[in-house]
């Protein structure tokens, strides 16, 4: 079994959380999921703190602008985009201020290339993804984007270690053909999935650090992910429509980040708890086939998805739940 770049039993956050307040996020962050705490997103501030806007603020020597409500490629850096490094900046002043002197390892993320060239749109109209040559522009700036980005926050927090989540909700539509054209009567044709995998590799290989490739969607092209070498895959349990595919990428090696709870409350009003989180898991495992020795190194628990949309209550109540079943699957 290969080593992983987490700690065994460990727990973590997607990202998004509600609110507006950075530091009482991060500091959430830090209480609830010391193992393996993560960067905050609050996209609730706005423009620049959204996924597109947020991931496309990290582009070298590609400017966007918000133009009728969407992000779109621009000519030269303008107030949209000094908005969006405005946001990254006090982010990671407060990762820098909450964890000083942290040594385990830390999350980041950031959108993947796939889904900002589904999402942004060319200055002559149609998304990004039209054309095979922005495409390759898109990925090369992510790519050098996100290596500054990790090694910025290496800077920041000399004793850390990194790992770097990519999120793709839009993967499976890029590869099926499913991402709609303006008009909406018809779709931009599928991008093979060799193509997919090089795209994401070469972010995955430029980043310097370990990478973990985040899809809470249906039909997660798991091929794709592990073709492009990333460590693990992250991904709401509730959606796998087969364990086959996901069987032989975690016998492969590649790690699983296991949404195992749900983002909002249930019609009962009850939060998960940490054994109903643990079984979950457990039970999938069984299924899968797997040893049971080889589940806390290979597993990360967290919640299903991103928890903007839920209450603060709710949030604690769910970080802790993950938080507590991971310790319970490191009980072996």
């Amino acid at each position: 079994m290969p080593d992983f770049p987490w700690p065994a039993g460990a727990a973590t956050g997607l990202g998004s959380l509600p609110g507006t307040d950075i530091a009482e996020a991060q500091r959430l962050i830090f209480g609830e999921l010391p193992d393996l705490p993560h960067l905050a997103e609050l996209p609730e501030r706005g423009p620049g703190a959204d996924i597109i806007g947020r991931g496309a603020g990290l582009l070298v020597d590609l400017p966007v602008q918000l133009y009728a409500g969407r992000w779109q490629i621009a000519r030269r850096p303008g107030h949209d985009l000094r908005r969006a490094a405005d946001l990254w900046e006090r982010d990671l002043d407060q990762l820098t201020e909450q964890g000083d002197g942290y040594a385990g390892t830390l999350k980041l993320q950031a959108t993947g290339p796939w889904t900002l060239a589904a999402s942004l749109d060319l200055p002559i109209g149609g998304r990004l993804l039209r054309d095979p040559g922005a495409v390759r522009d898109l990925t090369g700036s992510l790519a050098e984007g996100l290596r500054r980005h990790v090694a910025e926050v290496r800077k920041r927090l000399p004793h850390a270690a990194v790992l770097l989540q990519v999120d793709e909700p839009g993967l499976p539509a890029v590869v099926a053909g499913r991402v709609p054209t303006e008009s909406g009567l018809s779709a931009y044709r599928a991008v093979e999935r060799p193509d997919a995998a090089s795209a994401l590799r070469t972010v995955v290989e430029a980043a310097g650090a370990p990478v973990v490739v985040h899809c809470c969607a249906p039909d997660v092209p798991l091929d794709v992910v592990r073709d492009a070498r990333a460590a693990g895959v992250a991904l709401d349990l509730s959606l796998l429509s087969g364990l086959d595919p996901l069987g032989e990428a975690l016998d492969a090696g590649l790690g699983l980040f296991a949404g195992a709870a749900a983002t909002r409350p249930p019609s009962s009003g009850r939060a998960p708890t940490s054994a109903g989180v643990a079984d979950r898991i457990r039970t999938l495992w069984t299924r899968l086939g797997f040893p049971v020795e080889r589940l806390a190194a290979q597993v990360v628990v967290t919640p299903a998805c991103g928890l903007a949309g839920a209450t603060d209550s709710y949030v604690r109540a769910v970080l802790a739940a993950c938080r507590d079943a991971g310790r319970r699957l490191a009980e072996v």
